[in-house]
């Protein structure tokens, strides 16, 4: 047998797509996991922009007459409240954040309404960087390290204590006011970041664990059929050959008949064609079709098999209806067979040329499975017949 193989330049791998060929699969851990930190970036985002619109808002503008700069104050709380709407749009988009950029910009606004507060108003509501503040820090900050968080939340008070002593409130029960102070507006925040993080995790852990134990049941269904289908299969293939040997041992075949030599080649190819089938190979369809091959080249056929590309990797039924058809014509053909293999990502096609010669018509009717297409043609010099996979 003659063996002729052309290489061609690899093809563009397309993206993992569903069975019908729609839109790219998702990975259902990442899902589950994406799902559960989405919900925590909307508690972060609506608790920041709902604390800082009802709370800190309201205390700002009645407490505005004993603020030392309270336009100050306001644009800050303008600033602060654009910089939230903005960064809460994109986190709940799944956008980046310049989360570094935006950290710093609060904690220079920080300083600001530290400064222009004034010691009546420092520790009052009006003071909204006390509260509010450190909700937005969780905010331009979700996703990323709870260091990060402790970071800005202790450099928020450094700015405090320094907002403290610069207005002279340095008595112990004012430094105590702090103490508490810092305690209640970072512990609450802390605890969404981190919580938050570590909800996602165990999602995406439990959702792996259980994505793991149904692809396991999957393959252990999947195989039981296989074995079913294949045990039924060789019943079949197996019956067909002990006809004829039968009618052989009973004289009441002639091994000389063509058509006793035809079916005994076709009971052999499919026989060899069912082993090669549990062969662990890289290209079953390629092995399984030189399987094939081979056994015409041995009953004395001359064959020449082209292949081009390497096939992707198809289901046992793609592959049989793929190869079966071309096997019941070897079976058949005399003289010379060209069997060609053209294989893609997308697309597989395999035809077979041999010469045509008078005799009943052994090929069924052309038709399209509705997954391999099969094409047969006869002119009186050769015949032709293709089966196409497309994905």
């Amino acid at each position: 047998m003659s063996t002729e193989t052309t290489t061609v330049p690899a093809l563009a791998v397309p993206a993992a797509r569903t069975p019908d060929g729609g839109r790219p699969t998702v990975d259902p851990v990442a899902a589950v996991a994406a799902a559960s930190d989405r919900g925590g970036r909307v508690v972060a985002v609506v608790i920041a922009l709902a604390w800082h619109a009802v709370i800190a808002l309201p205390a700002t503008l009645g407490a505005r007459s004993e603020l030392d700069a309270p336009a100050v104050v306001l644009a800050g709380w303008l600033l602060v409240a654009a910089v939230g709407v903005l960064a809460g749009r994109r986190l709940l988009r799944g956008d980046p954040l310049p989360a570094r950029p935006l950290a710093a910009l609060l904690l220079v606004v920080d300083g600001v309404v530290f400064a222009a507060a004034g010691e009546r108003e420092l520790f009052t509501a009006a003071n909204w960087v006390w509260g509010t503040l450190g909700w937005f820090f969780v905010v331009v900050l979700w996703g990323r390290r709870a260091s990060g968080l402790l970071a800005v939340l202790g450099a928020h008070s450094l700015i405090a204590l320094a907002g403290v002593l610069g207005h002279g409130a340095t008595a112990p029960a004012d430094l105590a006011r702090y103490a508490m102070s810092v305690y209640a507006t970072s512990t609450l925040q802390v605890g969404v970041f981190v919580g938050g993080t570590a909800i996602a995790r165990l999602a995406r852990q439990r959702a792996g664990a259980a994505a793991d134990a149904h692809a396991a049941a999957a393959e252990r269904d999947a195989a039981e059929r296989a074995r079913q289908e294949r045990r039924a299969r060789l019943t079949l293939v197996s019956g067909a050959a002990e006809e004829v040997l039968a009618e052989l041992a009973d004289g009441r075949a002639d091994p000389a008949d063509p058509d006793v030599q035809r079916r005994a080649v076709l009971a052999a190819a499919r026989l060899r064609r069912l082993i090669a089938e549990s062969d662990d190979v890289p290209d079953p369809l390629l092995h399984e079709l030189r399987a094939a091959a081979d056994l015409a080249d041995r009953n004395g056929l001359p064959i020449d098999l082209v292949t081009i590309g390497d096939p992707p990797p198809l289901p046992v039924q793609v592959r049989r209806r793929l190869a079966d058809p071309l096997t019941a014509l070897l079976a058949d053909a005399r003289g010379w067979a060209r069997l060609t293999v053209v294989a893609g990502p997308d697309e597989v096609v395999v035809s077979l040329v041999t010469p045509d010669r008078a005799g009943p018509d052994t090929a069924g009717p052309p038709g399209d499975d509705g997954r391999v297409e099969y094409l047969y043609e006869r002119d009186g010099e050769i015949r032709w017949a293709q089966t196409r996979w497309r994905g």
